[in-house]
Formats: structure tokens, sequence, C-alpha cells
């Protein structure tokens, strides 16, 4: 007897049902065996990634594609996705017992001890305490008489962006700029509209945590290439070359680096961006601290590259945070795709906040960098009075020492609050960097001293 369609078609739609069972089954078979695994590993205290097994794991993948017909490109997003929940499963435990903390959480509880009286040294964010250029001023206060508190173009005010682009180099235009609101606005819709879930982001740690968050909240996969104080926070490229897959689509640069400093020396930017044209991998170039650069710095446009996007801002020059102006500079068609993602979610940076980065965008930072220089060495030298080991900073707003053996940065950054000034933990910009702190120089020299002399008193007690 001949089936007819409409039961063929049920037939095929039944076993789809039942290899999809299976396979949410076999899913969850693999998160059990997963767990057991993240409780073997905190026993030992190991750490939850194991490169060489997911090179392994990737490998087999890849093979078993290519023998039965389906796209690598497809199994690798799928294993991506695996691997990150098995990443999340072993963490879980971890994470239960120590409560995962960062920069943000100290500054909110140090903003709980300030409300209930405490007096506390922040040097825990990247927040100049010196104020934004005079015109700024006078730009705000004209707001009204000029009516400029409107919706302005998704992008941004032509005014402004051709003002960047200007300063920019390789014959930008104002096509090429988006105005979003504060640098990590820009991040997030760079990551979002460039990869999708399974995508794989490397970051070169210890990096600001957002470019993982961004992707992690996504469903991208992240993989973090790790440098080390011994090796002056150079990353190893040919770990670098080796850790590209298939699924690999993006490398998020950071230097000036938050949070120690360093700047890349030009022939390993080189390196880099001819691993990714090799590979047509995104670089993501975070440069909100170019204007804090102490040394040679090369901005990832003077390379041309098209898959390259440079986010920028002027929290930090301008000392203009609250004011939340950043914008990214890209091909017209990446800048597009950001755009998108920012009419869905905002529509656009505020009219007046944008004149007010025209105003600023026309005064050269180069008091502020000098300022800053000033500081970050009066921190330097009382860590050398402290013992403390760390790389001097070729640039930013951070020093990033390493406390002495036996100590932890979570432990040294609640005595240190408890006294009264605070500092980020080290493990917020990656998990290896747990017997490091990061230090802000964004406060007068007079407090950074009194800051450092507290800490001093915080070490010395242990």
């Amino acid at each position: 007897m001949k089936i007819s369609a409409p039961e063929e078609l049920d037939e095929i739609r039944s076993e789809i049902r039942n290899i999809t069972s299976d396979i949410i089954r076999k899913v969850q078979k693999r998160n059990e065996l997963c767990k057991q695994v993240g409780e073997i590993k905190n026993r030992l205290k190991i750490d939850v990634r194991d490169e060489k097994v997911e090179q392994e794991i990737r490998l087999l993948v890849s093979n078993l594609s290519n023998e039965i017909g389906i796209s690598p490109d497809f199994t690798g997003r799928l294993l991506n996705i695996l691997l990150t929940e098995s990443v999340r499963l072993q963490l879980k435990e971890q994470r239960d017992q120590t409560r995962f903390e960062n920069h943000l959480t100290i500054f909110s509880k140090a903003k709980e001890l300030e409300a209930a009286g405490k007096k506390i040294i922040h040097m825990e964010v990247g927040e100049p305490d010196y104020s934004p250029p005079e015109p700024v001023k006078s730009a705000l206060s004209s707001i009204f008489e000029l009516k400029r508190y409107h919706y302005t173009e998704t992008k941004g005010i032509m005014q402004l962006r051709t003002s960047i682009a200007r300063m920019s180099s390789n014959g930008l235009n104002p096509n090429n700029v988006i105005i979003t609101p504060g640098g990590r606005f820009a991040v997030f819709a760079a990551i979002s509209s460039l990869l999708v879930p399974g995508d794989e982001l490397i970051c070169i740690e210890p990096a600001w945590p957002a470019y993982a968050e961004c992707a992690c909240l996504l469903g991208s996969t992240v993989s973090s290439l790790r440098t080390t104080l011994e090796d002056g926070w150079s990353p190893d490229l040919g770990k670098l070359a080796n850790m590209i897959n298939p699924n690999t689509k993006m490398i998020a640069l950071n230097y000036p680096n938050n949070p120690t400093g360093k700047i890349l020396e030009k022939k390993i930017l080189n390196q880099i961006v001819s691993i990714a044209k090799d590979h047509k991998l995104y670089i993501l170039s975070d440069e909100v601290y170019r204007d804090y650069a102490f040394t040679k710095f090369v901005s990832i446009m003077e390379y041309g590259y098209e898959r390259s996007i440079m986010v920028s801002s002027f929290s930090k020059g301008h000392a203009m945070t609250g004011f939340r102006v950043g914008y990214a500079i890209a091909k017209e068609n990446i800048i597009d795709r950001m755009a998108k993602v920012q009419a869905t979610a905002l529509t656009s940076v505020a009219e007046p906040m944008q004149y007010a980065a025209l105003a600023a965008a026309e005064i050269s930072p180069a008091e502020n960098t000098d300022r800053m220089k000033r500081r970050l060495d009066l921190i330097c030298e009382k860590l050398h009075e402290m013992s403390l080991c760390f790389a001097k900073p070729d640039g930013a707003l951070y020093v990033f020492p390493k406390l002495w053996d036996g100590l932890s940065d979570h432990k040294v950054v609640q005595r240190a609050l408890n006294l009264g000034v605070a500092v980020a933990p080290g493990s917020g910009f990656g998990g290896q960097y747990g017997q490091f702190i990061r230090i802000s120089a964004c406060q007068s020299n007079d407090k950074l001293e009194e800051g450092l002399d507290l800490l001093n008193a915080v070490l010395r007690s242990n």
C-alpha cells in the first residue's frame, strides 16, 4: 500500500521529534558529567578551562563533520555552545562558594560605605577627578537657547561625526563614524552586529571584562590568550595563531591596556593584523585610553584593514565619563550594522551630550596626559617602596601590581575597603590574576599618597 504524502510527512516529523528528544537527553547527560568534572577540578584547585582537551574535541568534531558531510562551521558553532555551557556548569560551584567581584562591584560597595558616612579614597575606577574642558560648559549652557534637545540621526549629529573623521587618518568620512552612549555600547554594538551564537571571540588577558561579557550575553564563545607580568604583558603570537579555528570571528584588542597600561609594539601589532587578514577575522580595537599614551602608540586605523573597528570615547581624555559619549570608526557596511543595533536599543545619543562632545573635540587633552603620567609615576615610586612587582605602564590610568606570595586579591581588596581605600581585584580582569590588584591614578596626589599608605598598612598586617 502506497503511503500518502501527508502520512510520509508525519512519519518524517515523528522521527525528527524522536531524534531531537534523544539529542536533548544526551545533552543533559553531558551536562551532568560536566558538573562532576567541575567538582573534581574544584577539589584539585585546577583551572576549569583545559585548552588541550578542548582542542582534542574540536579536532574530533571537525573530522567527524568531514566524514559525514556536514558543515564544519555549523558543527563548530554547536560545539562552542556546548563548551560554553560546560564551563558555566564547572564554574558554578566555585562561584557559589566565592562571590565574583570586579571593579564595578567594589565601586558599588564603596559608594554604600560613603552613604553610611565612611570616607573612601576611590582608586578602583578609571574616572578622572578633574573637570571637562571649559568650552563644554559653554556648549551645555547654550542648549536651551539653540534648541538642541531633540532626537538625532541614529549615527549621531553630522558635525561631531565629521570632526571625528577629520581627526582620524586614511581619508575617512562621517559615514565611517557612529556616536554611541559611551565606548561600552560601541563594543556591544560591534560584537552583537558581527557575531552570532557559537561564534568565537579571542580576548588578550588581562582585559577589561566588557568584551567577554558582551560575547557571552549573545551566546558567543570567548577564548582567552593570557599574558604574564614576567613577559611584560606581551602576547605570544604563536599561541594566538594556534587558538584560531573555523568559528573564530573576532580578536579584541585594548591598548593602552586596561588594567596593565601596556602598549603593543608596532611589530607585534603588525603580526596580529597579518593573522587577522589571513583568517578574515574582525579586529575590535578599544582605544579609549589613546589620549594617555606615554610611548609610541599605533592605532588600528593606520592599517586600513577593512574588518577593523576602532572604539574610543570622550570619557577619559576629556574627563567626561558621565556625559556618555563614545564612538566607533569602521567601514561603512560595519557602521550600518552597528547603527541597526543602536536604533533598536536607544535611538541615538542625547543631542545635548553630542554638542558637548563637539566642543571638547576641538581641545587637546595634552595637559591631562601630562598630569596623569605624573600621578602614575608617583604610584610607581610608592609601589617600589612597598616591594611590589609590576610593569611600569606605557599609558592608560592604572598600575597592575602583583601582591606578595600568599595574598589574594579579594582578601586585600576587602581589608583595604574596610580601612578606607578602594582598589580593584585583579581577578576581575581574568581568572588567572587573583594575585594582582588594579590601582587607578584618577585622584589628586595627596589622596593617592594617603590611599597607598593605607594599602601598605593592609599588606603589612598580613
